[in-house]
């Protein structure tokens, strides 16, 4: 396959990045973009220097494989049209809107030899990156997915929205079944739910708890993760990691409980050699990446070579498949009731 032909299939606040991504790889075509609205769709193709069309299944026999970043109601009955047709495919997270058709994408991708790789940009995140490569049988790990509210993604809540990004990333580390989940969630702004927070308890005895909230004043995409051997502070946004661990002076010397107890023992200067001396601390920051271009670069080279994506569909649904235990427990919740308002008897009492 000297040329590749690609389209992207909606082109708003995310996909208009997915077309100008594309026209940039080399051997790569960028055949045209789909988008039901005219005017957002002729202003990508304009800077992206290809077409724009409406209807996306104008495209099926002039391409070879599509990025697909419509609303994730859509998702299922666009990605079907291509998968069908044999076409690759890179869908936005989450795969579908709920895990019926998430599975029908992947069997059906699997039955046509179409490969099917789901958007779940953070795991090429360098901060993510570098922090796995240190992580090994994660005891505890803390998430933390915080945003102002965008106005965009309505159409699902923020454990679709935005928790299933920790729930794919936690998954990839712990690597066991989840055995149980608690959660509790808030909606505020329209019918889905806006904060979340949930723990997951793994097999392993490894313990999740992931706070995601898509109404919060400032910005936040931050993870702790201890191990047996360390703890991995991991910052998403500056793309920084922090491991913390014990020196050998800690781990073959003298106590340092034992040390502070000696005659004439210096606290302060103990208390100075904690960080440093005692726990060695080692920040790292990654060779700087853009985390969605090295995402549909891996999937133009899987198509290329044949080759798994990292985030495959079966990934995907692992991950989907938790998001709907979560969404469960929360639907499960009896809602919060407003206290009655007070009688004018009552009101005269008061």
């Amino acid at each position: 396959m000297s040329v590749l032909r690609m389209a992207v299939i909606g082109v708003g606040a995310l996909g208009r990045h997915h077309a100008r991504i594309v026209s940039q790889i080399p051997g790569v075509e960028l055949v045209a973009v789909a988008d039901p609205s005219e005017a957002q769709g002729r202003l990508v193709a304009e800077s992206a220097g290809t077409k724009w069309v409406a209807d996306h299944r104008t495209l099926i026999d002039a391409v070879d494989a599509v990025t697909i970043a419509v609303p994730t109601g859509f998702h299922s009955r666009v990605a079907t049209d291509f998968l069908e047709n044999g076409i690759h495919s890179l869908v936005e997270k989450p795969l579908a809107a709920d895990l019926t058709e998430a599975v029908q994408l992947v069997q059906l991708a699997e039955r046509t030899g179409a490969i099917l790789q789901v958007g779940h940009v953070e795991r090429f995140n360098p901060a993510f990156q570098a922090a796995a490569k240190l992580c090994d049988q994660p005891r505890y790990i803390r998430a933390e997915r915080l945003s102002p509210f965008s106005f965009r993604s309505t159409d699902i809540g923020v454990v679709h929205d935005m928790m299933i990004h920790d729930i794919d990333l936690v998954l990839s580390l712990v690597r066991s079944p989840v055995s149980r989940i608690e959660a509790f969630g808030i909606t505020l702004m329209g019918q889905h739910e806006d904060v979340v927070q949930a723990r997951l308890t793994f097999e392993n005895g490894c313990v999740a708890d992931l706070s995601a909230s898509r109404v919060h004043p400032t910005t936040r995409r931050a993870a702790t993760i201890w191990t047996a051997t360390r703890c991995l502070n991991v910052d998403f946004g500056s793309r920084e990691v922090t491991s913390y661990s014990p020196s050998a002076r800690l781990l073959f010397g003298m106590s340092p409980v034992e040390c502070a107890r000696l005659p004439g023992a210096d606290i302060e200067q103990l208390k100075q050699e904690v960080f440093g001396s005692l726990i060695e601390v080692q920040k790292e920051v990654p060779a700087p990446q853009d985390a969605l271009t090295a995402e549909i670069a891996e999937f133009v080279e899987c198509v290329r070579s044949g080759t798994s994506p990292t985030v495959t569909g079966t990934v995907a649904v692992a991950a989907l498949t938790v998001a709907e235990r979560v969404l469960g427990v929360l639907a499960a919740q009896a809602p919060i009731r407003e206290p009655a308002p007070l009688s004018a008897v009552q009101l005269k009492a008061a």
